[in-house]
């Protein structure tokens, strides 16, 4: 029956979320149950196309990326993808009217990723992030205003805004990574052979000026997604005041991280801001 194999679909898509990102599931099991499986459905598309691009180096990954989106659009065409994350994802773009724009610029970034290492303008990396990151944030919005138009223009902005915040957060987390393993360098004009306190302290303050605005937006969005979605910018707002107070050469030789323990009590503070309705 197709039911079952919907039903397997996303229950792979939650556990690609579970096992890829423990922080992130932590905050889509707070959103409520109305829109949490569509929002593993999101992020099992994006998770897997990332991986292609960033872990499969014993692979012709050009090939699997290829297959991964020739897949994708013959999923959202017939309504079914033997590939089970394709089969949820096409489920929640049909169900919220994803546009296509917007999963077409994320795997625009992400194909992207396949060959070019370095951003040396402004604008060549406000793209990539657009791709890799803003619209991710306005998959998820979609799905949080359950597809009201008007509540979606007006959040729009500040779902970009998170989107590019998180996503910066990791390119200062995943600097070594990138920069070693990768041989990927996302921010420009910066010297990553040799970070500096200047260039660290300009990059942090960007990523603040985005949370400032996104922080906005939370605090309007409808409050089945409220709690998990500010529960995942207190978190990565945790992480990036770590990354403020640590050395700038130790931040390339070293990966930056929330403790278990820290991430209860991030919880906490969440649950109790929203309950008492503090953003």
């Amino acid at each position: 029956m197709k039911s079952t194999f919907d039903l397997v679909s996303k229950l792979c898509s939650k556990e690609v979320t579970q096992s890829y990102s423990t922080s992130f599931s932590i905050a889509t099991k707070l959103l409520a149950p109305s829109i949490r499986q569509d929002i593993y459905n999101i992020y099992g598309f994006v998770r897997f196309a990332d991986e292609i691009v960033d872990t499969f180096h014993d692979y012709d990954k050009e090939f699997l990326f290829n297959k991964f989106e020739e897949d994708l659009y013959l999923a959202l065409e017939h309504k079914i993808s033997l590939n089970p994350i394709l089969n949820s994802f096409q489920e929640t773009v049909h169900k919220y009217r994803i546009p296509k724009e917007l999963y077409v610029a994320f795997l625009k970034s992400m194909r992207t990723d396949l060959h070019k290492t370095t951003y040396l303008s402004q604008e060549e990396y406000q793209q990539y992030i657009y791709g890799s990151a803003d619209v991710v944030g306005l998959m998820c919005l979609k799905v949080f205003v359950k597809g009201n138009e008007e509540k979606y223009k007006e959040l729009k902005e500040d779902a970009m805004k998170l989107g590019s915040a998180f996503q910066k957060v990791n390119f200062l987390r995943d600097l070594k990574a990138d920069f070693e393993n990768l041989n990927r360098s996302y921010f420009p004009n910066a010297n990553l052979e040799q970070l500096d306190e200047l260039t660290k302290k300009e990059i942090i303050q960007e990523i603040e000026d985005d949370f400032a605005q996104a922080l906005r937006g939370i605090s309007k969005l409808p409050v089945e997604a409220k709690l998990g979605v500010y529960t995942a910018y207190i978190y990565f707002y945790k992480l990036l005041n770590k990354l403020k107070k640590t050395p700038s050469l130790q931040i390339k030789e070293q990966r930056i991280r929330v403790s278990n323990y820290q991430k209860a009590g991030l919880l906490a503070k969440s649950y109790i801001s929203c309950r008492l309705n503090l953003i």
